[in-house]
C-alpha cells in the first residue's frame, strides 16, 4: 500500500510542477538510500520554496486511485508542498524506528509541516506506535492542525478505541470544527459517546446557546437509550429540539 501511495503522490507532484521533476527524483533517491536525518529536514524545509505551495490537483481518477491504494485515503485539499513532505517521509529509510524520526519532526516542524505529517498518517507503517504523537495534535490548540487528524482522514476511524474517539469529537465541537467531515462518525457511533453529546446539548440549551444538527449523527443509533429517550423527550417538550431533527 505504501508503495503505491508513493508513486501515486509523486506523479501527481510531477505532473503539476514539471519543472522539478529532476530536483525532486534526486533528492528522494537520497532518502530511499538511506541519507541522513539532516538531509529529510532540508527537504522538508526546501519543498515550499522549490515546488510552491499550490493546491494539488486531482480529478475523480486520482481520488479513485487513492481510495483504491488506501481505503478512506482522501487527498483532496492537500497542497503540492504538503504532499511532497509525506512522500519524503514514505520515501526515506532509516536504522530508527519510524515513530522516533516522527516525533522528532513533529517537534520542530511549523505549524503547515505539522498539517502535512498529520494528514499522512493513514500511509504511515506501523501505526500504532504513533499513538502518544497523534494525541500530541489531538492536543492542539490549533484548529487546523487537530482537523488534519479528524477531517478527510480513516486513521481514527481505523485505530482510535472509544475513548479517544469520544474525546475526538468532543472537542470538534467545543473548537467549532464540524463533525461532518470526520470519516466514520456513524458507524463508530457509541452508547457512552451518545450519553456524552446529549449533556453537552443539554449545557448549550440551559447557556441559551445553539446546538448544530450534526451532533445528532451519532446520537440517532441510542434514541431508545432508557439514559438518553427522557432528555430528548424534555428537549422536544421545551421546544429545544424537534423529532425531525433526530430522523
Amino acid at each position: 500500500m505504501t508503495e503505491t501511495a508513493a508513486r501515486l503522490l509523486s506523479n501527481w507532484i510531477v505532473a503539476q510542477v514539471p519543472q522539478h521533476a529532476n530536483w525532486l527524483r534526486q533528492s528522494l533517491e537520497g532518502l530511499a538510500q538511506g541519507a541522513p536525518d539532516r538531509d529529510l529536514y532540508i527537504f522538508l524545509g526546501l519543498a515550499p520554496r522549490k515546488l510552491g505551495k499550490a493546491d494539488l490537483v486531482l480529478n475523480a481518477a486520482d481520488l479513485a486511485n487513492a481510495n483504491a491504494a488506501r481505503a478512506g485515503w482522501s487527498p483532496s485539499g492537500w497542497s503540492v508542498d504538503g504532499a511532497a513532505r509525506v512522500l519524503a517521509l514514505l520515501t526515506a529509510t532509516s536504522n530508527r524506528p519510524f515513530a522516533e524520526r516522527f516525533k522528532d519532526l513533529r517537534r520542530t516542524s511549523d505549524v503547515a509541516e505539522m498539517i502535512a505529517l498529520y494528514r499522512g498518517l493513514p500511509l504511515y507503517p506501523e501505526p500504532e506506535a504513533l499513538d502518544f504523537e497523534v494525541g500530541e495534535g489531538l492536543r492542539s490548540n490549533i484548529r487546523a492542525v487537530f482537523e488534519a487528524i479528524a477531517h478527510h482522514n480513516p486513521f481514527p476511524q481505523d485505530h482510535f478505541d472509544d475513548h479517544r474517539w469520544n474525546h475526538m469529537i468532543l472537542k470538534a465541537l467545543f473548537v467549532g470544527s464540524e463533525l461532518s467531515p470526520i470519516l466514520g462518525l456513524r458507524e463508530r457511533a457509541n452508547p457512552e459517546l451518545a450519553r456524552i453529546l446529549v449533556d453537552y446539548a443539554e449545557e448549550r440549551w440551559a447557556a441559551g446557546r445553539a446546538v448544530t444538527e450534526e451532533l445528532w449523527i451519532p446520537v440517532r443509533p441510542f434514541a431508545d437509550d432508557p439514559a438518553i429517550r427522557d432528555k430528548l423527550a424534555d428537549a422536544i417538550g421545551k421546544g429545544h429540539l424537534t423529532e425531525e431533527g433526530l430522523l
